[in-house]
C-alpha cells in the first residue's frame, strides 16, 4: 500500500475510559502515536475534551454530534470551538431508510444543516450503520440513493464494517460513491451484527485493506463499538497494523 493519512481514532471506543479519567485516556492515545482522534457526543462532551486535546497535541478534524433533530446552533458552535472541520451525525431512525420518500427528506434535512453549517465554518456530514445498506429502493442501497440527492456541502462517512454486516460489497460500494466519502470507520471482526465480536484490525475477517483501497484519500478512524478484549490494546493493535500496511 502507499503512504496513506494520518490515522484517527473514535472516541466512542473507548467511553468507559474516557468518563473515568480523560486526560489520562487521551493521554495513552497520544503516547501511540496518534495526532487525530474524532470525538462523539457533541455539543455536550466539547468542554471535558478541550483542555487535553491542547495538551497532547491532538486535532479533531472530524466529529460526531447530533444536528438533526437537535440544537443545531448548540452543536455547531461546539464543534468550531474544538477546531473541527466536519461534524457527522452519528446515524437516524432506521424507519427513515424504508422508502425513496423517507431518503428524499433525510437528504434535504442533510442539505438544510449544511447551509446552516457553513455560516460556522463547517461542513456535515452523516455516518453509516447496516440498516442504511440492507434497506433496498428499486434494486440500489438506500445510502446510495441518500448521496445522489446531497449537495457539495454533505459527506459521507462510511462505516466499513456496519456497511458489510448490511450486505454491501464495500469496495464497489466506495467505488460508485466516489469522492462524496470524506472518511472512513475502519474496524474488524466477524461481521456480524454482534459487536462484541469486533476485534482489533488486521486480527479478524474483513478485507480492510480492501476497503481502504477502494477509497484511498478518505481519512481512516479507528473504531470498535464493543469488544470481548481491552479496547484501547486493540486500538494500539489496529493502529501498528495499518501503519505497517501503509508503509508496505
Amino acid at each position: 500500500m502507499t503512504a496513506s493519512p494520518e490515522l484517527s481514532v473514535q472516541l466512542y471506543t473507548l467511553r468507559e475510559a474516557l468518563a473515568d479519567d480523560t486526560d489520562r485516556t487521551l493521554g495513552e492515545l497520544a503516547e501511540l502515536g496518534f495526532r487525530q482522534v474524532e470525538p462523539f457526543g457533541l455539543p455536550q462532551t466539547a468542554e471535558s475534551l478541550k483542555p487535553s486535546l491542547a495538551r497532547y497535541g491532538l486535532t479533531a478534524p472530524t466529529a460526531h454530534g447530533k444536528f438533526m433533530e437537535a440544537d443545531q446552533e448548540a452543536a455547531f458552535s461546539a464543534a468550531r470551538d474544538l477546531g473541527i472541520e466536519t461534524l457527522i451525525q452519528p446515524s437516524v431512525d432506521r424507519a427513515r431508510w424504508q422508502d425513496a420518500a423517507g431518503v428524499a427528506a433525510l437528504a434535504e434535512e442533510l442539505n438544510q444543516a449544511a447551509a446552516a453549517a457553513a455560516d460556522y465554518g463547517l461542513r456535515v456530514g452523516y455516518h453509516n450503520h447496516h440498516f442504511e445498506l440492507e434497506a433496498q429502493i428499486e434494486g440500489r442501497h438506500a445510502l446510495e440513493v441518500l448521496a445522489e440527492q446531497l449537495d457539495p456541502g454533505v459527506v459521507l462517512q462510511v462505516d466499513t464494517y456496519w456497511a458489510y454486516a448490511g450486505g454491501a460489497d464495500v469496495p464497489a460500494l466506495l467505488g460508485r460513491l466516489g469522492d462524496r466519502v470524506a472518511a472512513l470507520h475502519i474496524k474488524d471482526g466477524d461481521g456480524s451484527l454482534n459487536t462484541k465480536a469486533q476485534t482489533a484490525v488486521g486480527s479478524g475477517s474483513l478485507p480492510v485493506l480492501d476497503f481502504i483501497a477502494a477509497a484511498p484519500d478518505a481519512l481512516r478512524v479507528v473504531e470498535l463499538d464493543d469488544s470481548e478484549g481491552d479496547r484501547m490494546a486493540a486500538v494500539a493493535a489496529s493502529r501498528e497494523y495499518l501503519m505497517a500496511a501503509a508503509a508496505s
